[in-house]
């Protein structure tokens, strides 16, 4: 990973002067990578091509638009900022440890005001760590709702969990949810029934606390009506639209999946928020998280450089590149004008979305470790037998939450390539025991990571810390402004750290 930090704080001073210098100052040609959604390249390259002829600055982009998911995007970044687009879309999931990894430039004051005042506001507020605003909204579309098939559901039950179970045990079709392999999903019940899970970060992106209150009887309530789904031999815990081409009758997924499930149901298809479940006698609605996709601007040696692109950010976030992208893509906007146009109000999967909206939460931003442990609450409800084991799933769920942060900052996290660079690891793997750390290191383009204590970036032990084993690690010179390890093969390896020495030795 390079982060090159140093390069970046004398950028951020640089840009400080800019901003003040005129807008006259940015005219000029610029090479930039964008990375964008595979079905975006042909748009974006167009969108910017037209900011080139229209922008009254004097910029001109000489542009590579590459194919990047906004699932993959935050990754790559992390692994090698450096090597990383100029600009990129990522899930809102994926911000805080791209701000961790300083992988996102600040935005100006005026970019910020700019971005507050014409976005939705949760967009918005999901692009700040602290009181920093690193992203631009690009989508508020990131949610969930249902769609199913008519000749299978009537219209009369499509507000009852229940009532749709009874259809497709009937039916013997499937009722797609992913209740058992995504907390994404499995988390809506708990938010129904007024549980949260919110996460506290400093500025710099590093978790600090967390309130969560999935184990209490209002949990145990969401745990209740998760069983009704789990338990029945008709669920299938995936969120593809294309189940509907394989004997599913109702599928909770996004907008992203409406051309392919209209292509299947044709006039079938039904699209509606979730349904109700009920409990003693209450009924809940199922919730959902609503989340956003975003634009970030890679921090940049050059400040002229950085503050072109920026704009070029707020062009292609903007109301009219927005709508380009609704109408091309059926993507929903974040701008706040955008989203109120007529055709963007009668897209029927974004009215669905939008009447899910009153049982939704934004999602923020949550410690990486949360997926995983929070999606294994599905299984362990499917194999409780009374409402003990409903309540055994929820305690061992909350003791996992708890641990993140009992985790003994004093001990040493070697954080890299082996483990995603997850720099707040709740394993134990890549902890030195004592003083030594036994690593496997995989195969992979950059074989590296450095020593930091568990949800910091800051180090002073690495490279250039290393007296004995040198001979098993690159020597990257300037390339290495963060005092990385990098191993030159793949391998089993003994890390020993002696006061401020580091041995290394090949097994």
């Amino acid at each position: 990973m390079k982060k090159f930090l140093a390069l970046m704080l004398a950028a951020i001073m640089a840009f400080s002067m800019v901003a003040t210098a005129g807008a006259a100052s940015l005219a000029g040609t610029y090479d930039i990578t964008v990375w964008v959604a595979e079905l975006a390249v042909d748009l974006t390259k167009a969108q910017i091509e037209k900011f080139n002829q229209t922008n009254e600055l004097g910029i001109v982009f000489n542009a590579t638009v590459e194919a990047v998911s906004e699932a993959d995007a935050a990754t790559q970044m992390i692994t090698d900022v450096e090597a990383g687009g100029d600009l990129y879309c990522f899930a809102s999931d994926q911000f805080a440890r791209l701000v961790q990894a300083g992988a996102l430039a600040k935005l100006g004051v005026k970019a910020a005001e700019t971005v507050a005042a014409e976005h939705n506001a949760d967009a918005a507020a999901a692009t700040m760590s602290g009181d920093t605003m690193y992203a631009y909204p690009l989508t508020a579309d990131n949610g969930y709702f249902m769609y199913y098939d008519k000749s299978v559901i009537p219209e009369e039950h499509v507000d009852s969990l229940e009532a749709i179970i009874a259809d497709c045990e009937a039916a013997q079709k499937y009722f797609a949810y992913e209740m058992q392999t995504s907390a994404w999903y499995l988390a809506g019940a708990f938010f129904g029934t007024g549980c949260v899970s919110e996460w506290t970060t400093d500025d710099e992106g590093n978790f600090i606390s967390v309130r969560d209150t999935f184990n209490s009887p209002e949990g145990l309530i969401a745990a209740k009506g998760i069983e009704k789904l789990v338990k029945s031999p008709m669920h299938l815990s995936s969120s593809s639209g294309s189940e509907f081409a394989s004997g599913a009758a109702v599928v909770v997924t996004g907008t992203w999946d409406y051309e392919t499930i209209k292509a299947i149901l044709g006039d079938n298809l039904g699209v509606a928020d979730l349904p109700s479940y009920e409990v003693d006698g209450k009924s809940y609605h199922l919730g959902s998280f609503r989340g956003y996709k975003m634009m970030g601007v890679k921090p940049q040696v050059d400040a002229v450089k950085a503050a072109a692109v920026h704009q070029l950010a707020q062009y292609l976030t903007g109301e009219e590149c927005q709508m380009e992208r609704f109408e091309a893509l059926s993507w929903g906007p974040s701008n706040v004008k955008a989203a109120e146009n007529e055709a963007v109000l009668a897209h029927p999967g974004l009215a669905a979305l939008k009447a899910q909206h009153p049982y939704s939460v934004p999602q923020g931003q949550i410690h990486g470790s949360w997926w995983d442990i929070a999606k294994v609450i599905g299984d362990d409800i499917k194999l409780a037998t009374d409402e003990a084991g409903l309540q055994a799933a929820l305690d061992n769920y909350y003791a996992k939450i708890d641990a993140l942060f009992q985790l003994d900052t004093s001990a040493l996290l070697f954080v890299g390539a082996w483990n995603g660079w997850n720099n707040a690891d709740d394993a134990d793997t890549y902890y030195f025991k004592g003083s030594t750390l036994t690593l496997d290191v995989p195969e992979s383009d950059y074989m590296g990571g450095r020593i930091v204590n568990p949800g910091s970036w800051g180090t002073d032990k690495g490279f250039a810390q290393v007296v004995s084993g040198a001979e098993y690690i690159k020597d990257l010179g300037a390339d290495n402004p963060d005092n990385n390890i990098v191993f030159a093969e793949a391998g089993n390896y003994t890390v020993t750290i002696n006061s401020n020495e580091i041995t290394i030795v090949k097994n």
